[in-house]
């Protein structure tokens, strides 16, 4: 095919998306404090569906983000996502972590220090990912970037039923 991009990971794995939460009466109680966990960061990550800027999937069904890989500190103010993307040489590894850590900012309070970083072990450039994404001036950079923020945009959007 003249003319298309072709696709680092043209068959990934499609895994099955975690079910819903069974929130209980405490944590609908307005009126006892709910620190926020693991569940809640997990939650945040998959329920809006981040989707991954190459396939018509989100990073649940392609196993990008898992719960066990979600640190919560309520008590500290932190939260540490690891993410793994499909393949060891994804070109897309920093959009997806831009993507994890915007997503965070926007729907935590400002208290807490939000740290994303590549799975050990699981990318052939992990620690030039990870200094980026730990890096607060490049990511105001990146964000002020209207081309880079309107692709972040479109991982944090909620695919339409064409986009098959």
């Amino acid at each position: 095919m003249s003319g298309t991009t072709r696709l680092e990971n043209a068959n990934p794995l499609i895994f099955e998306r975690s079910g819903e939460r069974v929130v209980t009466a405490e944590e609908e109680d307005e009126s006892l404090a709910d620190p926020i966990d693991d569940r809640e960061i997990f939650d945040i990550l998959t329920a809006a569906s981040i989707n991954d800027p190459e396939h018509p999937l989100s990073l649940e069904e392609l196993n990008v983000v898992e719960q066990v890989r979600v640190r919560v500190d309520d008590s500290e103010s932190t939260v540490s996502v690891e993410f793994t993307p499909t393949i060891p040489h994804c070109s897309m590894a920093t959009l997806i972590g831009l993507s994890i850590k915007v997503k965070l900012l926007r729907s935590l309070p400002h208290r807490f220090k939000i740290d994303v970083h590549i799975t050990p072990g699981s990318h052939a450039s992990e620690d030039a990912v990870n200094k980026q994404l730990a890096d607060k001036e490049r990511v105001a950079a990146a964000l002020e970037n209207t081309q880079l923020l309107e692709v972040v945009n479109q991982c944090l959007s909620s695919r339409t039923a064409g986009l098959a």
